[in-house]
């Protein structure tokens, strides 16, 4: 019998750290906001050139928004159905209903929160983090 073994991490508790070099760095089990931080500093070699990936379970509207000023995220629907609501930094407001398998983008500067469709909710996350904002919704 061949050798099975665990994988390596479960990415709705351990996310993943894309950086320079094509690099991939498992990190630390999440725990809760003052994660983010400690991420930063852990990263802060790859700048904006690093990417985190996380996977989150939803239940309930978000009671936040987010916004990241020097890049990118990309939003993809696994399980359930999401309405994502953006405000771009022009002021247009964009609402985006995805579905299992369907993804968005939110551009650099666009503060985004998320209303539950059809739930429970599965996302993936890739996110150019560095210098991300969070205020009350």
């Amino acid at each position: 019998m061949p050798n099975i073994e665990k994988p390596i991490a479960d990415l709705t508790r351990q996310f993943a750290h894309l950086g320079r070099g094509s690099t991939i760095m498992v990190q630390p089990e999440f725990d809760g906001l003052a994660w983010y931080q400690a991420y930063i500093e852990r990263t802060a070699a790859d700048g904006g050139e690093g990417w985190l990936v996380s996977l989150y379970d939803f239940a309930e509207d978000w009671d936040s928004w987010e916004m990241h000023p020097n890049g990118a995220e990309m939003v993809v629907c696994l399980s359930g159905a999401i309405r994502l609501i953006q405000v771009e930094v022009d002021g247009t407001e964009r609402q985006l209903q995805l579905g299992p398998g369907e993804y968005a983008v939110n551009p650099p500067g666009c503060w985004h929160t998320a209303d539950i469709v059809a739930g429970p909710v599965r996302a993936l996350f890739v996110t150019a983090g560095e210098g991300t904002q969070h205020k009350p919704r």
